[in-house]
């Protein structure tokens, strides 16, 4: 399966338009209706979660036009992208306690940890990856 959509083109700080905003939600139900499809429905919460920052992440801070998000099963793993049309190297943020943002890939980081999983980026950066196995969560 693979999700293509187009964001708006913002300037810093400018205010995310409500239909790219709903792009999250609707990333997660696909995401959560093909993993009970593929019947992994063990995977979902941890999934979908991975999912919503990934693609929140794509959407606020990429600063492209296009995300792109493939989902397959092969080998017993399960591999999820987010990709944008602009390249940048995310970066894992430590955030304050207080902090109400920056901890979308620390999210991303334990849930892979929870599955025994791996995550990471392209060369480029524009990609970010994860690699779960399918067989459940370790925690």
């Amino acid at each position: 399966m693979t999700a293509t959509f187009q964001i708006a083109r913002r300037d810093r700080g400018e205010e995310l338009p409500p239909e790219d905003a709903r792009r999250v939600a609707a990333m997660r139900r696909l995401t959560a209706a093909r993993l009970d499809y593929c019947r992994l429905p063990h995977m979902t919460d941890s999934v979908t979660l991975i999912v919503s920052e990934l693609v929140t992440n794509a959407i606020q801070h990429s600063g492209g036009v296009q995300v792109t998000l493939p989902m397959r099963l092969q080998d017993g793993y399960l591999h999820i992208a987010v990709s944008s049309d602009a390249p940048g190297k995310p970066v894992v943020q430590n955030a304050d306690d207080d902090a109400e943002h920056g901890r979308g890939l620390k999210l991303v980081e334990w849930c892979a940890a929870a599955y025994s999983g791996t995550w990471g980026t392209s060369d480029a950066g524009a990609t970010v990856w994860g690699l779960l196995p399918v067989g459940g969560a370790t925690q």
